[in-house]
């Protein structure tokens, strides 16, 4: 019998490891959180014990969801079993006076304390010996999250398995839409819009239709409509470029008098210099808003201009000044549209980071950039698709503004089609492609 250990940043990439050195009957026989990661024992040629009889494979998912199902329901003892500790200490300390300067302790809840009568001195000390260590608790967090991941990976190689077994058209048309990029819950959706349909070349263009029509754009484009329009997002998505894209598009249309350019950018290098030479070309204003200043007294000037765009600056999720410049454009006083612009060459978790990071300021949509420089586009696609949120423009080139176009639902689709894989997906892309369909919440395959 052959162990070994494999060490990743998440259990998901460690099973990816044992699957590539050791192969499918691999046998995971341990699992521990260790610093930067998790650490996975795995065995080959594993013999069970002769007192544990081997569940038949037919029956081995039906094992799998039980066992996922119980993690569900530790999960839940597991929260109310905090919330029941947040309430003994709630009744422990109650009626005791607050004094200020005293700092939170870590069992003491964040929410407004409830007020009862105060506890009998006997029953305090069995109590507070009884809490329970945040570390242990941590811990089980993680295990049960190991447990979670693990089941998921697994389950999604038996259903991809039993696919290609009883329905192989239909396991095609999901390794088809796994090469343009396509997320395991969207390509999910779509293959149930076309059950009735056997023939592969008309089910692949239904396919194509139906993500044609899920693909939302504006009715109107954002700058005919005019008003405050805002581009948000991380550093090197285009923001600046895109902004003097449309500053360009709208002076040759309707001249430099009705158009304003507003920089929040004061962190990055160069960045007001760059919109002050725009406007300088353009002959448009430029004002540029310092942190901690009022964008509203900011914007009071430029009510008149049916179009002011504003720049914005690219920082970390983790920056308290990336919390302030969103708030500000989520003041009622601004009214502002706020777009989230997009690079296509992005990976998914980036592209997924950038939309929880930037969405509390109120998202109108999305801004495609980069098109010319991109392998896939299924990534962007699906999050867009996802969470609603329309496609403004796209952006396929340096020159303004030349390379900035509006969105065309097929032609979309026919690009992400161009630029699809042209290798087919591995069956480890494929079982990913069923673990996220399991860890969404409608787990039902097909």
């Amino acid at each position: 019998m052959q162990v070994k250990r494999f060490f990743a940043a998440d259990m998901r990439q460690a099973m990816k490891l044992v699957r590539d050195e050791l192969g499918a009957d691999a046998a995971i026989i341990g699992n521990r959180r260790i610093a930067g990661g998790v650490e996975l024992t795995a065995a080959l040629d594993y013999k069970l014990s002769a007192l544990a009889p081997r569940v038949p494979n037919m029956e081995l998912e039906d094992e799998l969801r039980k066992t996922q199902s119980r993690i569900v329901t530790a999960q839940a003892e597991l929260s109310l079993r905090g919330e029941a500790d947040g309430n003994t200490n709630r009744q422990l300390f109650a009626g005791l006076p607050l004094t200020a300067g005293l700092p939170l302790t870590a069992a003491e809840p964040l929410s407004e304390p409830t007020y009862a009568a105060p506890a009998r001195p006997a029953a305090v000390a069995p109590v507070a010996s009884a809490g329970v260590d945040p570390r242990a608790l941590d811990s089980m967090r993680f295990e049960l999250n190991s447990l979670r991941e693990l089941m998921e990976v697994q389950l999604g190689t038996l259903a991809w398995n039993q696919l290609q077994g009883s329905r192989p058209a239909q396991a095609n048309l999901y390794r088809r839409l796994q090469r343009i990029g396509l997320s395991g819950p969207l390509s999910r959706d779509l293959l149930a819009m076309i059950t009735d349909i056997e023939e592969p070349r008309q089910a692949w263009r239904m396919l194509l239709a139906h993500l044609a029509r899920m693909i939302a754009i504006p009715e109107v484009e954002p700058l005919e409509e005019g008003g405050v329009i805002a581009m948000v997002g991380p550093a090197g998505m285009g923001k600046t470029t895109t902004l003097a894209k449309l500053a360009a598009r709208y002076v040759l249309k309707y001249g430099a008098q009705n158009v304003a350019l507003v920089s929040m950018d004061s962190f990055r290098i160069g960045a007001q210099e760059q919109l002050k030479t725009l406007g300088r070309i353009l002959n448009v204003s430029v004002t540029h808003v310092d942190p901690g200043q009022s964008l509203v007294q900011a914007l009071d000037p430029l009510l008149r201009k049916r179009v002011v765009l504003i720049d914005t600056a690219g920082l970390q999720a983790s920056d308290p000044a990336l919390r302030m410049q969103l708030e500000s454009l989520a003041g009622r006083g601004i009214r502002s549209k706020n777009y989230l612009v997009l690079a296509t060459t992005s990976q998914k978790q980036v592209l997924t980071a950038a939309y929880h990071s930037y969405k509390r300021c109120g998202l109108a949509g999305c801004i495609l950039t980069k098109l010319d420089e991109t392998a896939s586009l299924g990534e962007v696609l699906s999050l867009a698709i996802s969470h609603e949120l329309p496609v403004a423009y796209l952006t396929d080139g340096p020159r303004i503004p030349d390379d900035l176009h509006l969105p065309r639902r097929h032609q979309l689709v026919s690009r992400a089609v161009s630029v699809q894989m042209q290798e087919e997906p591995s069956e480890e892309a494929m079982a990913d492609m069923f673990a996220d369909i399991y860890h969404s919440p409608t787990k039902q395959v097909g």
